[in-house]
């Protein structure tokens, strides 16, 4: 077997975006807020609240409650989680579709106007954007950072979990689209 081009062994980049994309994923809007550029002012300027579109979520553990994202390495969010360990999690519904295409845009604009007209309330736990409407939210805490390929795949303590809505179904990620069930 010729090893495809750019990997050592078997799989081109295109070949594995191709079979990966035929597995079904739920989407979620992972939030942070960045900390004071200068805790020790207190007029210094606040951080920014950021969010990302993410597809590679999943649960790791029951006891204790961890949960896993994977964060492409140098990103805006990877960089944030790097140095703030409180964050949050959004599971999108079917109707928040608009939500997931807005976060996972590439250069984009502020993640200040992206929040703009979303409806959010801040998390006890995190003190990040908690999504209304959303079929279920987590609040984080980093235990691991774990560098894997071109990601870090991220370890979180469960702090909260809420289940806010019962309507309408998952969102859902499946051939390079957003999709719904049925």
């Amino acid at each position: 077997m010729t090893a495809a081009p750019g990997h050592p062994v078997g799989v081109s980049n295109d070949e594995f975006r191709a079979a990966m994309s035929r597995l079904a994923a739920g989407v979620v809007l992972v939030t942070a807020k960045e900390p004071p550029l200068d805790p020790d002012d207190p007029s210094a300027p606040v951080g920014e609240d950021v969010g990302m579109t993410a597809t590679a979520f999943l649960s790791v553990s029951l006891d204790p409650p961890l949960v896993l994202v994977s964060l492409r390495e140098g990103s805006r969010m990877d960089d944030l989680l790097d140095e703030q360990p409180l964050w949050a999690v959004s599971v999108l519904s079917e109707s928040q579709r608009h939500i997931a295409g807005r976060f996972a845009m590439r250069g984009r604009i502020s993640d200040r106007l992206l929040f703009e007209d979303i409806a959010y309330v801040r998390g006890e736990a995190s003190g990040a954007p908690v999504v209304g409407g959303a079929l279920a939210t987590l609040e984080c805490r980093t235990e691991q950072r774990v560098t894997a390929g071109d990601h870090t795949l991220v370890i979180g303590r469960v702090l909260t979990a809420r289940v806010p809505s019962a309507d309408g179904g998952p969102l859902l990620y499946f051939r390079g689209r957003y999709r719904q069930l049925g």
